[in-house]
């Protein structure tokens, strides 16, 4: 199936312009609807690009070419091509450029940013004779297969190519690919069946400026530009005569053929037979290249000799000139047909076709581009064209990105924004259900703190219940711990020590002496021993004593200590009860063992004391 419904091939000779439109057909098949053939006016290359734009436009307008595509091709007069062997150590495809392109280098005169190229991947197998020595010492000659790569480039100066496609492109037609006409020459061969892969053939296109070798060796190709055309005769007739190009040219049509070599009568026509000689000798330097190039091919790539020689162009035209090259050469040689290939279009006059048929043989090759995968793929098209081929491709899929994007950000945006009214909304009601929670929470927190505060008073009143009764015990655990031989006369609860006017200390002794001094004359001594704070207010009378206790009472908040007035029994041994006592107070349960004893005096066998004990968890009044 083709790519394009229709294409428009242009072929630009050394002196003339020809246009070939083709349809392509569902099954895959070519039709000729129409052709156009124009010479140029230009004297030389200078003129070149402004004759072919006006030939250009003239021949669109007067033959109605429709199709927007087109495919070009160039004479090879300008360019550059090589066949180089690849090393053996083939790599990848970017390593084959690399060696390929400096293969180019070394070939192209100018830098390679200022060329346009391309190349062909050809891989060369064969067989090979070889002698091989058997382990008896004789020699056998074996059969072995071998290969290689080989890289048929093709350059031309991208000036040159684009002098042609500026003026395509600007006519609003697509420039689809560029050719060298021996390259188009070659694949119309091919696919028309003019040549096998089973054969080494030579093509040989005469054209105006130059002629192209072209050797199509089974699968291989090699290529050869020669500077000698159907202008080089025109031109030494010219010479020869002292007449213009145009003059001559007339007469070359009208009387040129090439003279037959041997024992052949010359034409009576001095003018023919003049033509004819200069015609021969042209022919003769055109052999002379050919041969030339065989010997190179042969020589050089290790090439078949060609066994059939097939001419085209409007150069080949020339009467008697197969015959030159058949005797020459020696071998067959006739006319390229490559029009089996495509079908012509009733419309399309066949006469006139017929006339110029040999020059559209590289129309054919380009057509086939459009079908199929030709042989040789090489394409000069320049880089700012294929640039910008790729770039408008590739704008849709931009404009899509970026159609893209800008939803993607439309969305994104929207998304945000009802993201935003929804945590907005979400934010209001939270604070409502905040404000809701905080009041209940409040209202738990003062509860809470009405239940502490309970709680408080409950646990003080529980914990005086749980000291109502620690008298009680206080009182029984005193007397587990009082040694016999001594006893109490007052048992009194005090606060913080305070100076009461006696002296303390750890165990026995201590102020004694000093402190029973001091009771002298107290009236509330009991046998002579001070009794001071609640005890003694006893012994005053009712009101003053009563008053009095009300002011110690009102005074003291807590319990911290247990005053102790008492008396112990003179035995041998006078602080043994006091060690004892000091002894049972490290393990009382309500006394610490910390205590103070002031010994007032002895009265007979009797020894009256006063002791502090300090309690372990005080009594709160």
């Amino acid at each position: 199936m083709a790519k394009e419904n229709r294409v428009l091939t242009i072929d630009v000779g050394g002196d003339n312009l020809k246009m070939a439109e083709f349809a392509f057909l569902p099954g895959g098949g070519i039709v000729l609807t129409g052709f156009a053939f124009r010479r140029f006016d230009a004297k030389d290359e200078s003129e070149y690009a402004p004759s072919f734009a006006q030939v250009y436009g003239e021949m669109l307008v007067e033959n109605n070419f429709t199709a927007r595509g087109v495919r070009l091709s160039l004479a090879a007069q300008n360019s550059f091509q090589r066949l180089s062997k690849l090393p053996a150590m083939l790599g990848n495809r970017s390593s084959i450029s690399k060696i390929v392109e400096y293969e180019a280098r070394q070939t192209v005169p100018y830098s390679m940013s200022e060329v346009e190229w391309g190349y062909q991947l050809i891989h060369h197998q064969w067989k090979e004779s070889v002698a091989e020595t058997r382990d008896d010492g004789s020699v056998e000659e074996v059969t072995v297969d071998r290969s290689e790569y080989e890289a048929l480039f093709v350059a031309m100066k991208t000036e040159e190519i684009t002098r042609y496609t500026d003026v395509i492109e600007n006519s609003g037609r697509e420039v689809l690919s560029v050719d060298i006409a021996p390259v188009a020459l070659f694949n119309a061969a091919k696919a028309a069946q003019q040549v096998s892969d089973e054969e080494c053939v030579l093509l040989l296109n005469i054209g105006g400026s130059v002629s192209s070798l072209m050797i199509s060796d089974h699968n291989r190709a090699f290529m050869r530009s020669i500077p000698i055309g159907g202008n080089t005769i025109t031109a030494q007739i010219a010479k020869e005569f002292g007449i213009s190009m145009e003059e001559a040219e007339e007469l070359k049509r009208r009387h040129g053929f090439v003279a037959l070599g041997g024992a052949y009568e010359d034409p009576e026509s001095e003018l023919a037979a003049t033509i004819s000689k200069v015609a021969r000798t042209i022919m003769t330097r055109l052999h002379g290249e050919v041969s030339r190039s065989i010997n190179v091919w042969r020589a050089q790539h290790g090439g078949s000799q060609p066994t059939r020689v097939l001419l085209s162009s409007g150069g080949s035209t020339m009467l008697y000139i197969t015959d030159f090259f058949q005797e020459k050469l020696r071998v067959p040689v006739s006319y390229l047909n490559t029009f089996g290939a495509i079908t012509i279009a009733p419309e399309v006059n066949k006469e006139a076709l017929q006339l110029v048929a040999p020059m559209f043989q590289e129309m054919i090759g380009m057509s086939l581009r459009s079908v199929t995968k030709c042989p040789i793929d090489i394409s000069l098209l320049p880089h700012v064209i294929s640039d910008q081929r790729d770039l408008d491709r590739k704008k849709p899929y931009f404009f899509a990105s970026a159609a893209g994007v800008v939803i993607c950000l439309c969305v994104l945006a929207f998304c945000v924004m009802r993201l935003s009214d929804f945590e907005a909304e979400r934010g209001s009601r939270t604070e409502v259900e905040v404000n809701k929670t905080k009041k209940v929470l409040d209202g738990v927190n003062g509860l809470v703190g009405q239940l502490n505060s309970a709680k408080g008073e409950f646990e003080e009143a529980m914990n005086f219940l749980r000291s109502r009764g620690k008298w009680t015990q206080m009182l029984q655990e005193l007397q587990r711990i009082t040694p016999d031989g001594m006893w109490y006369v007052v048992v009194e609860g005090v606060g913080d020590e305070s100076s009461e006017g006696s002296s303390s200390g750890d165990g026995p002794g201590g102020g004694g002496d000093e402190a029973a001094m001091q009771l002298v004359g107290n009236p509330f001594a009991v046998a002579g021993f001070p009794i001071t704070g609640a005890a003694a207010l006893g012994n005053l009378n009712s009101d003053m004593g009563n008053g009095i206790a009300a002011a110690v009472r009102k005074d003291l908040r807590e319990v911290k200590r247990i005053r102790l007035v008492g008396y112990t029994l003179e035995l041998d041994n006078q602080w043994r009860l006091q060690s004892e006592l000091a002894k049972k107070l490290k393990d009382s349960e309500f006394f610490a063992p910390e205590w103070k004893i002031t010994v007032n005096r002895q009265v007979g066998n009797m020894s009256g004391f006063e002791i502090f004990l300090q309690l372990k968890e005080p009594i709160r009044k």
